[in-house]
């Protein structure tokens, strides 16, 4: 068996070396001519699995250590044979962390008062289910738009997006990019949002069309953004308009690398029936990485705000990304991976 797989997947080399040939190349560069003789492809987003890609090659299962899929031409590979895996689920508590970390950074900073604030979530499913019970053990009351779920599960608990962006003070996206969700967040979107809302970016960023996010930029109390149209070449006029950007690194937990991996090895497992992997986990005795319990009973904002900050200190991240936003790759590729924290 070959696997052609992201060298930038951490924890992976050597895990399929006993059993089969692998081939490391940055995700960007792999080729047609790599997946020629190959049976799997191991990948993150930064490999176009399509037509160009694939067609004439050999491959039949492509794992994905994240949790989206936009990168896969799904139809193409159904009508030919090749099954996909993602790692749904797998950084949704490294989401969660940053989504909070931002919020309470950038009221503190801006003096934005969020005693009794609506938190809306656009989109409740791994991430917004995780942002949710947070929020709620914060003391937020919560608005949730998930119109997928409020069809399958009946409408109580759900509101439409209109009335979520009317009374929400808070509006963090966490909706799949795909044909229903491109370009969303639009002029609409925008006219219809409460004056002053701090707006959260951590899902896709094809999801917010930027020119209308843009134009409404002075009516919005903050704006935070971890994810870009255009990656990595960001929109530098909307990354000045920010109070709070990133490159793409919300997800970026270590307990959330090391889920995607985990998952990605084991689909491959499962499929090709090597036993000793289908319950493979890279494991870390480094007590300093494991996650942290906060309790934030009876804490003010101001407290909270620092605890967080102490766990994951943001305004680094955002100062790091400032410094070269044309290192955006370099910024993925060589960040340290944050342990994450939730509260009991």
């Amino acid at each position: 068996m070959k696997i052609v797989a992201d060298m930038h997947i951490p924890f992976l080399k050597g895990v399929f070396e006993p059993y089969a040939t692998v081939v490391y190349k940055d995700g960007r560069e792999i080729t047609h001519e790599d997946c020629l003789d190959a049976d799997v492809l191991i990948t993150r987003t930064r490999t176009r699995c399509n037509a160009d890609l694939l067609d004439g090659t050999s491959v039949k299962m492509i794992s994905t250590a994240t949790i989206g899929t936009d990168h896969i031409d799904l139809p193409w590979c159904a009508s030919h044979g090749i099954e996909v895996y993602n790692a749904a689920g797998c950084n949704a508590g490294g989401v969660m962390d940053y989504v909070f970390s931002a919020l309470y950074g950038v009221a503190a900073r801006k003096k934005i008062p969020l005693q009794q604030a609506k938190l809306g979530i656009v989109g409740v499913g791994h991430v917004g289910k995780k942002v949710e019970r947070m929020g709620r053990k914060l003391g937020f009351e919560i608005l949730r738009c998930d119109p997928p779920r409020a069809a399958k599960e009946g409408p109580e608990g759900f509101c439409t997006l209109d009335e979520l962006l009317a009374e929400a003070h808070v509006v963090t996206l966490h909706t799949p990019l795909d044909e229903t969700t491109r370009g969303m967040a639009g002029d609409d979107f925008f006219a219809k949002i409460r004056p002053g809302t701090i707006f959260i970016n951590a899902a896709r960023g094809e999801v917010v069309d930027e020119s209308a996010l843009l134009r409404a930029r002075p009516k919005l109390g903050a704006l935070v953004i971890d994810t870009w149209c255009n990656e990595p070449d960001v929109n530098q006029h909307l990354l000045s308009e920010c109070d709070i950007a990133t490159p793409h690194i919300a997800g970026y937990s270590y307990q959330g690398k090391q889920n995607g991996t985990a998952m990605a090895v084991r689909a491959v497992a499962r499929r090709y029936g090597i036993k000793a992997l289908e319950t493979y986990f890279p494991e870390t005795e480094d007590l300093d990485l494991h996650p942290v319990v906060i309790d934030a009973a009876g804490k003010s904002q101001g407290e909270i705000a620092s605890i967080l900050q102490y766990n994951y200190p943001i305004f680094i991240d955002d100062f790091m990304f400032r410094t070269d936003p044309g290192g955006f790759e370099r910024l993925r590729s060589q960040y340290q991976y944050r342990r994450e924290f939730y509260i009991e």
